[in-house]
């Protein structure tokens, strides 16, 4: 039986487009079509993968009205889907730029003078992803960009609850040779990515933990590696040594990209009581100068919550911090305006650690501020969580550096905060925690998750002995 599943508008509330996931055997035939062409793909080397990928750039530019409206319906914001846009097509040229550095093969000799190895790299055949609704184009390409210079074919499930993007992206990908063959984007919901995870060498999932909890079992139980990119609450921790200014200026810059909907962002504040006042007042009058979009979607800085289950965790963690003894200095309600949802921009005092706002993630525009006295005391609150995705630590830079070598959190930022983490082509970063599990997304490592390593061990002479 057809399935058919309404999508909302973020915007409306309306029920305004529909998908139909594909059955199983309609999957199996689009995977096996994707495994049919990767020998050709590999064949054509990095650099003739890159030129392919480079090609996908210019394909998507070619498509760009229509993609970049079906992500304004999608997410309800102008802005970030411009740039989702032009970040995939960044990454993309980075990416191929660094590729063969990245996948580089060694040999060399060994101890024993009599045998020579050679190190080759072997790519998953089919390499599944699944990935979420805040950022529906740059994250469920953020991964297979690696997985296809690396020599995989690659089959994509983005959120059902974003999914107009994909038939104009899937129209620019039809454009380029050989990239077509093995690179391919479904629609469907948890059931077809559950298929995705049977059908698939390997996969990596973005996402909740929750959900992130159930891939890794349904994989485990098939002798599959996954690799999880989890959620995160991740800590500032402001210093006596820091200029409040500037704090808050990262603070909220940290925090409201997006609307707060991204996994690396500041969703809890910790500020050491010589500065506490002024950097509160600073945040305030910061998140009280932002936008809603609400009655142009060019306009403002706030888009709407995306996800309407999203916005009513804001509202019950708001609810329960309040229920808790905590203030709110500005903002503090999720509102509807012509059907669509969007959380005020809030800040909370007088916050404590068994808050829900302080222990889950958020994923709005929150910023909980709590006062500490000692070091000791800011890096036992950052570290009391189960996550450990990203943090920043504010103020001399010696000390913060030190301060931020005790966080566990991979991305660790000093006197900045980098929402989308994009360092470089070398910076590696791995989760801690519930926050992910198999290796780094980011630098070299990236491309390597996706290869498994073979050696090939070589006798140089035609005796056996060794003596």
């Amino acid at each position: 039986m057809t399935r058919t599943i309404p999508i909302r508008n973020p915007r409306t509330g309306a029920n305004d487009y529909a998908i139909t996931p594909l059955d199983r055997g309609q999957l199996e035939a689009r995977c096996r079509k994707l495994r049919a062409g990767q020998a050709a793909w590999l064949a054509l080397g990095i650099e003739g993968r890159a030129k392919a990928m480079l090609e996908l750039c210019d394909a998507v530019d070619r498509h760009y009205d229509a993609i970049l409206a079906a992500l304004c319906a999608d997410t309800g914001r102008y802005e970030w889907s411009v740039n989702e846009i032009e970040g995939l097509k960044g990454i993309t040229r980075m990416r191929c730029a660094t590729a063969e550095e990245a996948l580089a093969e060694a040999s060399g000799g060994s101890s024993d003078p009599t045998l020579r190895f050679q190190q080759q790299h072997v790519p998953y055949e089919l390499v599944g992803i699944i990935s979420p609704w805040n950022y529906p184009l740059i994250l469920c390409m953020i991964d297979a960009i690696t997985a296809l210079l690396a020599g995989s074919a690659v089959a994509i499930k983005p959120s059902e609850v974003t999914p107009r993007f994909i038939q104009p992206f899937r129209a620019a990908i039809a454009e380029v040779e050989h990239l077509r063959d093995v690179l391919d984007v479904f629609e469907g919901d948890g059931e077809t990515g559950g298929m995705i995870v049977d059908l698939t060498d390997t996969l990596v999932f973005t996402g909740s933990v929750r959900t992130g909890r159930k891939v890794q079992e349904r994989a485990a139980s098939q002798f599959k590696t996954v690799f999880l990119e989890l959620g995160g609450s991740d800590p500032a921790v402001v210093l006596d040594s820091a200029e409040p200014d500037f704090a808050a200026e990262i603070i909220v810059r940290g925090s409201v990209e997006n609307s707060g909907q991204l996994c690396c962002a500041i969703e809890r504040v910790y500020v050491q009581r010589g500065v506490y006042d002024a950097v509160c007042e600073r945040v305030v009058s910061r998140m009280q100068a932002l936008r809603m979009n609400t009655d142009d979607i060019k306009e403002g800085e706030l888009g709407p919550i995306i996800f309407a289950r999203q916005a009513e965790i804001l509202r019950e963690q708001i609810a329960d911090a309040l229920a808790k003894g905590a203030r709110v200095l500005t903002g503090g309600k999720v509102v509807e305006h012509g059907g669509g949802l969007w959380c005020e921009p809030t800040v909370l005092v007088d916050v404590t650690q068994d808050m829900a706002i302080m222990r889950d993630e958020t994923f709005g525009p929150i910023v909980p501020i709590m006062a500490f006295d000692t070091e000791d005391e800011a890096v036992r609150l950052a570290n009391d969580t189960e996550f450990g995705l990203s943090a920043a630590v504010i103020g001399e830079e010696a000390k913060a550096i030190a301060i931020g070598g005790r966080i566990n959190a991979g991305g660790m930022w000093i006197n900045d905060f980098d929402t989308m983490g994009g360092v470089g082509a070398r910076a590696e970063k791995t989760a801690f925690g519930c926050s992910g599990l198999g290796g780094t997304r980011y630098g070299y490592g990236g491309f390597r998750r996706f290869l498994r390593k073979k050696a090939i061990v070589i006798r140089c002479c035609r005796s056996l002995s060794r003596m």
